[in-house]
């Protein structure tokens, strides 16, 4: 990982992560690119492909930031970071934003100088297993051991839930996602626990994905979306909206294709910045969120283009659905 510090007169860092006087907008635009911290892998999330070219939920939040400030959601440097060296690349100043699939929780939220600026999925601890062992249920893992992602909030929450139900584990810790995956897939373990949604794109590339199932059981919430430093407020309102943005032009039916056709509904108008002064409020141009809906999609088209039924991890909206839906997703009012 680059160790130096990205420290400019306009953003001013100390120690603790708090910044002073900080504007990263500003850094941003004179820089050209967003840097963006991502993970080292992990499929439908935050993923390169075999030319490097990156994809994914937490992608598609980089590149719609990337749009909403520059114009271009193309514009974007991706960093990736593992689960111990994420927070430390957000607090040094060396990336912009971290959308690294990373739950948010009190004692992050609180203790980091660090700012959760909204969820782009809900998700909750699981397990997956090698069919051989012929498991149905967590509660038929008590004594085994467990691959685990060093940095994460999986090994608390395993902890805890084995406490509480008078079980015994052991964990098998590695640093990054891939090799947790390959802990497992060598028989280091007798179970990989992380989020439901990293075990099912985990499972798309084992070498034989027919081989593992993932359990039913679920142990935690895990609510995952962007971090951004404390200190600069139209910063963390700019990543906010941005993915709001995303939500609130699936709920009104706008797409990637349909954002620049002729509308009467006054939501569509302030999307496509034909009126109002959100843009304004945000230090941003008129079209931001126009951008981020023509060059990235809603959240609808992200979510089946990334990890949907269509797709290797073949995940279902679930939770993650719009709360007119039956989900509990929503924007905040776009007005």
């Amino acid at each position: 990982m680059n160790k130096l510090l990205k420290l400019s007169a306009a953003s001013l860092l100390v120690f603790t992560g708090f910044s002073v006087n900080a504007d990263t907008l500003s850094d941003v635009k004179s820089q050209g690119s967003l840097s963006c911290g991502v993970s080292t892998g992990t499929p439908g999330f935050s993923n390169p492909d075999s030319s490097g070219n990156w994809s994914g939920m937490d992608v598609d939040v980089c590149r719609a930031i990337a749009a909403a400030t520059l114009g271009d959601a193309r514009k974007v440097k991706y960093v990736p970071l593992s689960a111990k060296e994420r927070f430390i690349a957000l607090q040094s100043g060396e990336i912009d934003v971290l959308s690294r699939n990373t739950t948010w929780t009190a004692t992050r939220d609180n203790s980091l100088g660090l700012n959760f600026a909204g969820v782009n999925y809900y998700d909750g601890q699981g397990f997956m297993v090698k069919k051989s062992l012929d498991v149905n249920s967590v509660k038929d893992l008590d004594g085994a051991s467990f691959c685990i992602q060093a940095g994460t909030t999986t090994e608390l929450n395993l902890a805890d839930y084995f406490r509480s139900n008078n079980m015994k584990f052991k964990a098998v810790t590695y640093d990054t996602s891939p090799q947790t995956k390959g802990g497992f897939e060598a028989g280091r373990c007798d179970a990989l626990t992380s989020d439901v949604s990293q075990l099912a794109g985990l499972r798309s590339t084992l070498k034989d994905p027919s081989s593992a199932v993932v359990l039913g059981d679920v142990i935690s919430k895990e609510p995952l979306g962007p971090v951004v430093r404390q200190g600069d407020d139209n910063w963390f309102n700019i990543v906010k909206w941005s993915l709001n943005a995303m939500i609130e032009a699936e709920e009104l039916g706008v797409t990637s294709a349909t954002i620049d056709r002729t509308s009467t509904s006054p939501g569509v108008q302030r999307l496509q910045g034909k009126t109002g002064k959100l843009n304004e409020h945000l230090g941003l141009n008129k079209d931001w969120a126009r951008n981020i809906v023509s060059q990235v999609g809603n959240y609808g088209e992200s979510f089946e283009r990334n990890i949907g039924m269509s797709t290797p991890i073949a995940l279902p909206r679930g939770v993650n659905q719009l709360w007119i839906k039956g989900g509990i997703l929503y924007s905040p009012a776009f007005r």
